[in-house]
């Protein structure tokens, strides 16, 4: 099948697509909370010619995404709301347009705790490495901001 250039067109709102389906963020919902995700780009047969997938995330006012780290890096784009992200040993406030590089192996994690939604587009390789939790013996190996261990949710 030869690949077509296409649109997805986004609802009035901005922040679901035609087409796209709202799904669950993971499987396991013990290590998060209120996030979904959007496959937007890279997963479907007609594009496989991509070499990376776009997804869009939306974690709802008080969610949380996994804590996690990965040997992948990914790039993030905020384009709903405001949080806050840990990236390693450091807590970084999050506006809407700020664009986040998270290396591999860094300890990550997304905080919608300003009272609103924090909606972001993730770009990451197509092929890549599955994401892992960190459990409490690496966090206290990789994290001594105490700033950083009282952020944390799991």
């Amino acid at each position: 099948m030869r690949a077509k250039s296409k649109v997805i067109k986004a609802d009035d709102t901005g922040y679901a697509w035609e087409s796209v389906s709202r799904e669950e963020y993971k499987g396991d919902r013990s290590c998060y909370k209120g996030v979904h995700r959007c496959s937007l780009l890279g997963e479907k047969a007609d594009e496989q010619q991509l070499n990376f997938q776009t997804r869009y995330f939306e974690v709802e006012p008080g969610g949380y995404t996994s804590f996690e780290y990965h040997r992948h890096p990914h790039s993030v784009v905020i384009i709903r709301g405001s949080g806050t992200v840990i990236l390693g040993n450091d807590l970084h406030k999050l506006h809407l347009h700020d664009v986040i590089y998270v290396t591999p192996n860094t300890l990550h994690q997304f905080h919608a705790d300003r009272g609103e939604p924090l909606g972001f587009i993730c770009v990451v390789d197509r092929y890549r490495d599955r994401p892992v939790l960190a459990d409490e013996e690496y966090t206290a190996r990789k994290i001594q901001s105490s700033e950083v261990l009282e952020k944390i949710r799991r």
